[in-house]
């Protein structure tokens, strides 16, 4: 078997916030819109990518972004051109900073900020 399409579902108590948080926050590109039973968005998030981390690795990946372990079971990551920028948009749309950008052991620029519905998310641009 192979996967044509990796989609993650988020079900949010305000759905006008989060949209515009993702669509205007992330610069996410909207598709779809279901307005049968309720809404639904479908948004383009580039290429899709699933990290599945030992409790042991995503401390460390944690500890490296944050200086501690913060983020739960679930943490997006999103690569962006211009991490400043994109941390920057993203705080204009209701994220919460929760560190500011480092650079990691791999040579990536990430910055991790909460989403307004408390998601951890982190902002990332390969550094050459």
């Amino acid at each position: 078997m192979s996967i044509i399409e990796f989609r993650v579902a988020l079900t949010a108590a305000d759905f006008d916030r989060l949209i515009a948080f993702y669509r205007d926050g992330l610069g996410l590109e909207p598709g779809d819109l279901w307005t049968d039973n309720g809404r639904g968005q479908i948004f383009s998030a580039g290429r899709a990518m699933l990290e599945v981390l030992d409790p042991t690795h995503a401390a460390s990946v944690d500890r490296i972004e944050v200086g501690q372990p913060v983020s739960g079971p679930i943490r997006f990551a999103f690569e962006v051109p211009d991490v400043a920028a994109a941390l920057e948009r993203a705080l204009q749309y209701g994220a919460t900073l929760v560190h500011e950008p480092v650079l990691t052991p791999w040579n990536h620029l990430n910055a991790r900020v909460q989403s307004p519905d408390g998601l951890q998310i982190t902002l990332f641009q390969v550094m050459g």
